[in-house]
């Protein structure tokens, strides 16, 4: 169960876009809140909002560093997010992989029976 919860908030914080943008730009190093801010136009304290969301999803942690609060990735969220995709993608691709050799044999099949009805009808006769 606290797999699940991890994974539900994993995926609410990365169904925004500006908790996205964060993890992409944490993605090249540290930064300070007040960095994340700068390109935005966003208030401090709405970037402290996505950023808090984003350390209870266990994507970023941040520490105290003077008077400036420092971000950083953290990563063990999100390898436990591509682990559930990856298996989910297996899963689907060796379900996709059945129903494409049960389409392809009943397209021979029907082939095949198509061409030994035509075989058997006498010439001149539909």
């Amino acid at each position: 169960m606290v797999q699940q919860e991890t994974l539900d908030r994993v995926f609410a914080s990365l169904a925004d876009p500006t908790r996205r943008d964060i993890l992409i730009r944490l993605g090249a190093g540290p930064a300070t809140i007040s960095e994340l801010t700068e390109p935005t136009g966003m208030t401090l304290t709405g970037m402290r909002k996505h950023v808090r969301a984003l350390e209870d999803a266990g994507l970023v942690v941040t520490r105290k560093v003077g008077r400036s609060r420092l971000c950083r990735l953290s990563e063990a969220p999100l390898d436990s997010a591509m682990a559930w995709i990856a298996f989910y993608r297996r899963l689907w691709a060796r379900r996709l992989d059945g129903l494409d050799a049960y389409l392809t044999l009943t397209t021979e099949d029907r082939d095949h029976d198509a061409r030994h009805a035509s075989d058997t009808t006498p010439s001149g006769h539909p």
